[in-house]
């Protein structure tokens, strides 16, 4: 990930020769840009395309940013823009760049404008490629020069931290999520997240595994790994900075590896079972971010950990797994066993005290059949799904209140349990795994439940998200227990 170097209040007149790049932003009908002697093309002002001016030898060289329309243009816009850019400057092999922000901040402010472009730039600049030789590893710029027109310095200062803490987090998620298969296993992500947090201040981690599962009634995920040589595990991690305030608890999947089980997956690339582990990246990123942060919020997150393969002693279709809280659930099939770990962490959470409790899971198929791949749907209570739509509208880690239709639980009906975990009906899969997911939640718990099954991955670069996991969650979580918490930090609150 490229390195923000500082900001700059001057023009872009007084670039030194040494700066590789000067980027230029421009919206769809512009005509004149200052300091260069040329006028973009309608297909230059597009949003996040890059044209690059070669300059003469010695001088530094231009390229043109489109921002589209004037009209349209947010934080989120820019952001998209600035990742695109960082990516094709990066392309071309330059090493420093400077960007003249003074047209975004005419329309944005210009300490709005700071805290975009870097965010955006320095997520767009990230490549998974450690596994890659140097020679084939993508080239990123290392510094960039922020020319913020009329923003104070040391505003622009923090707010490149700002951006600098919230990317890093975000990216740290999509490493872990990134990881193969035959690295990243149960035991490895549980030690991935202790060793992330050993050194933070203010949080515990305890990790929950064997006997301590058993002992705490984790039926759940000790059934769903039978089949598996990997042992499950259920990480705890707490930072209450206030503990004057409410718990929030967040719940994550970790299905490090998602076969299927017995119920074994078809026809799909089986390589992107790796990624079922989205929502524990996401959930602990979150916590990352608001603990480097310092924000004065209650929280702990809750992390279930295991893969589901197919195996001698795997968990079989019809099977019966008990819960503490007395409900009992028919194994229909055992593909659907995400809800059955998650069942095992909502109840640990609401041990711990939690008053509130977000889960966040790449849980069903079906929500990006309903949504498509770049808005993951929310269920549960209303204030707190409308408060997800608006973090999510601001960060760019987008959802959309879905409904929780009562009559429906009688699709999750068992003969022989209180519970299926699979739908009888062949539709509204996601929402049937919310209603699953309700009643492991006490009455008087307010509770919502993210799918992000759809938006935890892309397959090409777009934007500041680059080919694989996106990261998606770190920052709608965070935003969403700071402003749960009522606080305001100047750090850290969305822009």
């Amino acid at each position: 990930m490229g390195s923000v170097l500082g900001s700059d209040s001057n023009s872009a007149s007084g670039v030194s020769p040494s700066s590789e790049v000067v980027l230029h932003l421009v919206f769809e009908g512009t005509r004149d840009i200052p300091g260069l002697n040329v006028e973009p093309t309608p297909s230059a002002a597009a949003l996040g395309r890059t044209s690059l001016l070669y300059g003469a030898p010695g001088e530094p060289h231009a390229a043109i940013v489109g921002l589209g329309s004037a009209d349209r243009l947010d934080a989120e816009r820019l952001r998209r823009a600035a990742g695109s850019a960082a990516r094709a400057i990066g392309r071309e092999g330059y090493k420093a760049a400077a960007v003249d922000l003074g047209a975004a901040a005419d329309r944005l402010g210009a300490e709005i404008c700071v805290q975009a472009w870097t965010e955006g730039w320095l997520l767009g600049s990230y490549a998974f490629d450690r596994y890659k030789t140097e020679a084939a590893r993508k080239s990123a710029v290392s510094s960039l020069r922020l020319l913020a027109g009329s923003a104070d310095r040391e505003a622009a200062v923090r707010l490149t931290e700002k951006a600098r803490l919230r990317a890093e987090s975000t990216t740290l998620a999509r490493d872990w999520c990134n990881e193969p298969a035959n690295v990243m296993t149960p035991k490895r992500l549980a030690d991935e997240i202790e060793r992330r947090f050993a050194d933070v201040p203010g949080v515990g981690v305890r990790i929950y595994r064997g006997d301590d599962l058993a002992a705490s009634g984790m039926n759940g995920l000790l059934a769903v790994s039978q089949g598996s040589r990997h042992a499950p595990a259920l990480v705890e991690l707490t930072y209450a900075s206030d503990p004057s305030l409410p718990l929030v608890a967040l719940v994550g999947k970790g299905m490090t590896f998602d076969m299927g089980g017995m119920n074994v997956k078809t026809g799909r690339d089986l390589s992107e079972a790796r990624f079922d582990m989205g929502g524990a990246c996401a959930v602990a990123g979150a916590l990352d971010l608001l603990a480097r942060s310092g924000s004065a919020v209650n929280v702990a997150a809750l992390i279930a950990v295991a893969d589901n393969v197919p195996g001698s002693g795997a968990l079989l279709p019809s099977s019966i797994v008990r819960y503490p809280n007395g409900l009992t659930v028919q194994v229909g099939n055992t593909d659907a066993e995400g809800r059955l770990i998650l069942a095992d962490a909502l109840l640990h959470a609401q041990r711990l005290g939690a008053a509130e409790i977000v889960d966040i899971a790449t849980l069903t198929g079906s929500v990006g059949h309903a949504l498509g791949l770049r808005v993951a749907g929310a269920w549960g209570d209303p204030a707190i799904t409308e408060t997800l739509r608006s973090c999510g509208d601001s960060c760019g880690d987008r959802v959309w209140p879905m409904p929780l239709v009562d009559d429906d639980e009688d699709l999750l009906r068992s003969d022989y349990a209180d519970l299926n975990n699979i739908s009888s009906s062949a539709y509204g899969g996601a929402c049937a795994a919310a209603l699953f997911l309700r009643r492991f939640v006490s009455e008087g718990v307010r509770w919502a439940h993210i799918d992000m099954a759809n938006t935890v991955q892309t397959p090409g670069d777009r934007g500041y998200e680059s080919a694989g996991a996106t990261g998606f969650g770190v920052r709608l979580l965070a935003d969403y227990v700071e402003r749960a918490a009522g606080t305001d930090n100047p750090l850290r609150s969305g822009i």
